[in-house]
């Protein structure tokens, strides 16, 4: 096992009704701008509840809505002006994992003076933390379990054609609403990318290769068990609570830090999936559904000793040759994202070749040049996966 650090200070209210734990959550003289997305928490009420709660004390309280699908820096920073002339000294996001994302470069960039005027430069530093003393306090209020946002400390803000990581120690959520309930209005594509969004976050951090690290091998192994367990039920039946409780509780725990710790990582899905979203528009989710399966298909001698133990304990393939093995649990997670309404072609979407020299420009641009757990992935090796994606 790899040495490690592992902190995470979030503070998990899980279940159904927690919405009014809300006023003790939040400082009862607190300033506070609720953050929120497209406008379902408006059309389903759950705004009018978060804000019957915060001012039951006499609060004040202002809402910022319109965060888009990928939360892009010129819409943020309309919020941060607000929250820079008004004062505000907490967030609450009502949303999913892009309206959380936002909110914490809300919190970071709002009170930054010595970057007041240069926003933009707080997603330069990528996977190294960003520079600040500070961030405002803020909380969630989960709509949509995907992204593991809640009990994390970083985002992807957009800007322009590009997806950029932003992390910093003090973005940990104070706290996090998981109602399942909640979530039992969002449409079935929304709950599929959810399953698909959870499935790859723990894939990269577990299909890697060998380090003994069986805590976090087994924890990952049962979140992918979960997963093709509920998957389908969840997406068909929206309000199956046993269901949907176990989606969003996958969801947290697969990117809160803890499997990921003392293991090697991959993440080249993701970040080839990100530019392939910032290209085409096409849902996060979508993107990882595809190019998951390519990566391995690509890269199965780099992978093969963890693909063998991923086929025989997820899957519970045991007989045949290696290859045969590896063979069959590529083809029965295929099939899993395939029940739920996913596609795992490129193709599918209408995307064709013409994408991959974008994609290539765009890895190289953002220094995405030595991807993977082994830094293997170069650009040619990038660029064969998109063509197996196809």
């Amino acid at each position: 096992m790899l040495n490690f650090s592992f902190y995470n200070p979030t503070n998990i209210i899980f279940g159904e009704g927690q919405l009014q734990e809300l006023d003790n959550l939040i400082p009862k003289e607190a300033k506070v701008l609720i953050t929120y997305g497209g406008g379902s928490a408006k059309k389903t009420g759950l705004l009018d509840r978060v804000k019957a709660e915060l001012t039951k004390n006499g609060r004040t309280v202002n809402e910022f809505g319109g965060i888009p699908a990928n939360p892009r820096f010129e819409v943020l920073m309309e919020a941060i002006k607000i929250v820079r002339a008004e004062k505000i000294d907490f967030l609450l996001a009502v949303g999913g994992g892009s309206v959380i994302d936002g909110t914490k470069f809300i919190a970071l960039a709002a009170p930054a003076k010595e970057y007041e005027g240069r926003e933009r430069e707080l997603m330069a530093f990528g996977f190294t933390p960003v520079p600040v003393d500070y961030a405002i306090p803020f909380g969630t209020v989960l709509t949509l379990p995907a992204t593991g946002s809640e009990m994390n400390n970083g985002a992807v803000i957009s800007d322009g054609e590009d997806k950029l990581p932003v992390f910093s120690t003090h973005t940990f959520p104070k706290f996090s609403i998981l109602d399942p309930k909640i979530t039992f209005t969002l449409p079935k594509t929304q709950v599929a990318n959810g399953v698909v969004d959870t499935f790859i976050h723990t894939i990269e951090q577990y299909l890697t290769y060998p380090v003994d690290a069986r805590f976090q091998d087994r924890t990952a192994e049962g979140i992918l068990q979960t997963l093709i367990e509920i998957g389908e039920t969840t997406v068909n039946e929206p309000e199956n609570y046993d269901a949907r409780a176990n989606l969003v509780w996958c969801s947290t725990m697969a990117l809160n830090g803890l499997i990921g710790s003392g293991v090697p990582q991959d993440w080249a899905t993701h970040m080839i999936g990100h530019e392939l979203t910032a290209l085409t528009g096409l849902d996060h989710a979508k993107t990882l559904a595809v190019m998951q399966l390519a990566n391995w298909k690509i890269r199965r001698t780099e992978k093969r000793e963890k693909l063998i133990q991923y086929a025989e304990r997820v899957w519970d393939i045991r007989e045949g040759d290696d290859d045969t093995r590896i063979d069959q649990a590529i083809s029965k997670t295929e099939a899993f994202f395939n029940s739920i309404g996913m596609a795992t072609r490129l193709s599918a979407y209408d995307i064709g070749p013409d994408i991959i020299d974008r994609v290539i420009a765009n890895l190289e641009k953002h220094g995405m040049t030595q991807l993977s757990e082994r830094g293997d992935v170069t650009l040619e090796v990038s660029r064969k996966m998109l063509e197996t994606a196809l």
